[in-house]
């Protein structure tokens, strides 16, 4: 069953200290862009880390947010003693010594001086709890690419029935074809007889014939009808068959094109307006197939 390139998927790993929330939202992409809309990787992993996403997920715009949550009483913010400590002697210099130890709002005040405090967001994610993050992540893609092929099979019924809806109407352009030679046939008598131009009986056969050839859609019928049975195996024999079938949907686009420029005739060309009305959002919907 084919997949759709939009996906989400959610996992949280339990480090110590609080939960990791991973995020992972996927929309439609020529190749795969992998965006880490976060800072908490670190730089050792980074690399690893993309290729494992564009392994499982192929093809896509992939976006990964991650989210700290400590537990209730976890301070993220560590305090240097030895820099709180010279800055408080430098007030108690600056004062001949008349400061007394340990003063709040002197501490308070020196708690906002540069270097004093340091935010721990680059301890959250290290070596020792990696293992576990790197299973969120597994947990996580295993979640999107679940969420692709639930997504996958709306776009598959989709595209499939507009297809078989195309051939339906190019049944209908063929009830109209014994109409359409006629109609020609005496719309060239009509002119011919306006025009006060005689018409032998052979002669006239022979020019009818090869202009009727020129009109003849009996091809693009044939091309068309295998353009639609190629596409239907490959959407039902591929895993990831999303370009191919951007191809073929090119293809498919010719012959009805082809088909409405040797109409002649109303019906006809109301037909191909339907079929390339149907091919349109067959070719909106096959840019979200993987």
């Amino acid at each position: 069953m084919i997949q759709s390139m939009t996906g989400y998927g959610k996992a949280v790993a339990t480090l110590q200290g609080g939960n990791l929330t991973v995020e992972i939202r996927t929309l439609n992409g020529k190749n795969a862009e992998v965006n880490l809309r976060t800072s908490l990787i670190p730089k050792d992993k980074e690399l690893a880390l993309r290729k494992k996403i564009a392994d499982s997920l192929v093809r896509g715009t992939i976006d990964v947010y991650l989210t700290w949550e400590p537990n209730e009483g976890t301070s993220q913010v560590a305090v240097s003693g030895e820099i709180l400590r010279s800055y408080y002697a430098q007030v108690a210099d600056a004062f001949g010594g008349a400061v007394p130890e340990a003063d709040p709002a002197i501490i308070a005040a020196v708690l906002r001086l540069p270097d004093v405090t340091d935010a721990r967001k680059q301890e959250i994610i290290t070596a020792e709890n990696w293992p576990l993050v790197d299973a969120a992540f597994d947990e996580c893609l295993a979640a999107v690419r679940q969420y692709r092929f639930h997504e996958g099979e709306a776009l598959y019924a989709d595209v499939t029935s507009r297809v078989r809806t195309i051939l339906s109407i190019y049944d209908e352009v063929e009830a109209f074809e014994g109409e359409r030679i006629a109609a020609v046939r005496e719309r060239i008598l009509k002119a011919a007889e306006e025009l006060s131009v005689k018409m032998e009986g052979e002669r006239f056969e022979q020019e009818m014939i090869l202009y009727l050839e020129k009109l003849d859609i009996n091809e693009e019928k044939v091309r068309l009808r295998q353009h639609c049975a190629y596409f239907m195996d490959t959407i039902d024999g591929e895993s990831e068959p999303g370009k191919k079938l951007g191809f073929i949907i090119q293809e498919m686009g010719r012959e009805i094109n082809t088909t409405g420029s040797k109409a002649s005739h109303a019906g006809i060309q109301k037909c191909v307006v339907r079929m390339k009305d149907e091919l349109e959002k067959i070719r909106e919907q096959s840019m979200n197939i993987l």
